[in-house]
């Protein structure tokens, strides 16, 4: 979720006095949930993003200021500066940052992989070291997501595709009319414009199973579904495609997943975290926090 959309929605929101309609034209897109890591990080009103790396109560590492996106794979923290610049730090949360590319509206992080989305719409993904040589993926694009061997992006009519494999792998047609994808693991997500979340299991022609009405955010990480609603009220469910919705919390603007891990940030900038069973306690992790990603 990119801050500028994440400032939106909550905008959106409090104007609607979280009551909002049926649609998700204001779903944010981007993910910011994780595969099961121990880091946790927020982007600040002031453009400074912040890492923290352990429990829920670990100290806060200052990453980088003049930011608009914040994203966290494994040992990687990947950022988007306000000038269009990403760089990407692998190792400690104070390793050296290595610029990877400009003129880019959003960054991707999955295991070895990073991928970009040009201001002009064209996805690129690269493979291995920070280094590595970029692959052209998609033109006419407006949503990237990586998991594992898989990508998956949303081109400007609203079309989502899916590659599985290599870089140059053929894609797979998913779904029309969609406005935000999630890739974990072997599920596949998709937000469409009517607010209806659906996810599928197995290989990429597996059937849809309809999750919930009036969503407008849908993350995936593991055996976990999460959505949060267009009246602020975030659910997530474990287990198979068609477990039971547990209700998270009331008046938020974003929810992410990973692992045991379940954030939410609220419209008043606070963010927070819970780890283990879903009706575990939450830990106030910061205030002022416009992002909050989990790796």
């Amino acid at each position: 979720m990119k801050r500028n959309a994440l400032a939106a929605a909550a905008a959106a929101l409090a104007l609607a006095g979280l009551a909002g309609s049926s649609t998700a034209a204001g779903a944010a897109p981007g993910t910011v949930s994780g595969d099961g890591g121990n880091r946790i990080g927020t982007l600040r009103v002031d453009g400074v993003a912040h890492v923290k790396e352990g429990g829920l109560s670990a100290a806060w590492v200052k990453e980088s200021g003049s930011i608009k996106q914040l994203t966290l794979s494994g040992n990687r923290i990947g950022v988007v500066t306000g000038d269009g610049v990403a760089w990407v730090k692998e190792g400690g949360l104070s390793a050296s940052w290595v610029k990877e590319a400009t003129d880019v509206k959003r960054i991707a992080l999955s295991g070895s992989r990073i991928g970009v989305l040009k201001d002009n719409g064209e996805a690129y993904v690269k493979e291995g070291g920070l280094s590595a040589t970029w692959v052209k993926e998609s033109v006419k694009v407006k949503e990237l997501e990586l998991s594992g061997n898989r990508i998956g992006v949303v081109t400007g009519n609203g079309v989502a595709w899916v590659k599985e494999g290599g870089l140059s792998a053929s894609w797979v047609k998913e779904s029309d009319n969609v406005v935000d994808i999630a890739l974990s693991g072997n599920r596949v997500g998709v937000l469409v414009g009517n607010g209806v979340a659906w996810v599928k299991e197995g290989g990429l022609s597996a059937s849809w199973v309809r999750e919930a009405d009036d969503v407008i955010q849908l993350e995936l990480a593991g055996n976990r579904v999460g959505v949060l609603k267009d009246n602020g009220e975030a659910y997530v469910k474990e287990g198979g495609l068609s477990a039971t919705w547990v209700h998270e919390y009331d008046h938020a603007i974003q929810i992410a997943l990973s692992g045991s891990r379940v954030g939410v940030l609220k419209g008043d900038g606070d963010a927070r975290v819970k780890g283990g069973a879903l009706n575990a306690a939450w830990v106030l992790e910061a205030s002022d926090v416009t992002e909050l990603a989990l790796s």
